[in-house]
């Protein structure tokens, strides 16, 4: 079985799959007719944008993993149990090229071919599927991809939403995994020595 609390093998398996996602999105676009990139313009204010539109998701983020209340307890213990010893073994410069490459693969199927092909609504039920650790996760996900839809139908530009995920799931990573190494008892700095 795959030790995913090895660094280079979370990373590789993790970058891997999050990477063959635009692979995935050229297909589906290609099969469809769509072609995922379409609404992809480097921009400084679309990046600046998708910094900006990270501050809410990333503070309700941060309030409801301080204070998790009722169902949110269960998502923040999933989220240290699963992903966060492999998280933790990561520096901070894994988890920032994991981030950016989940939200330019997730982005440009989601969001790139999936939401002009299905429709806002229905790209979005097919990202909280993606993301169904538990019910109430999946739901919130399909809220949260419905927020990144809301950025590109916004500002008609694909590079927002793949800012605004990327630097939002660093932002996490950079949180479960300080979370999981002071559970473990042996926090460390955003620098692991080994």
């Amino acid at each position: 079985m795959l030790d995913l609390t090895d660094r280079r093998k979370f990373l590789a398996v993790a970058l891997l799959f999050e990477g063959s996602l635009v692979g995935i999105a050229q297909s589906i676009g290609y099969w469809c007719d769509v072609g995922p990139w379409s609404r992809f313009e480097w921009s400084l204010s679309a990046f600046g944008s998708g910094v900006a539109a990270t501050l809410p998701i990333f503070a309700l983020f941060a309030i409801s993993y301080r204070r998790p209340i009722g169902p949110l307890r269960e998502i923040k213990n999933l989220l240290i149990q699963t992903l966060g010893p492999s998280l933790a073994r990561c520096r901070w410069y894994d988890l920032l090229l994991l981030a950016a490459v989940a939200g330019i693969g997730e982005e440009a199927l989601f969001r790139g071919v999936l939401q002009p092909w299905l429709g806002l609504a229905w790209s979005n039920v097919l990202f909280g599927l993606a993301h169904s650790a538990s019910p109430l996760y999946a739901l919130l996900a399909g809220a949260v991809g419905g927020y990144f839809g809301w950025l590109l139908d916004a500002t008609d530009n694909l590079l927002t939403p793949i800012v605004t995920h990327g630097l939002y799931d660093f932002l996490a990573f950079l949180v479960v995994a300080r979370d999981c190494r002071r559970q473990a008892g042996t926090l460390q700095s955003v620098i692991p020595t080994e």
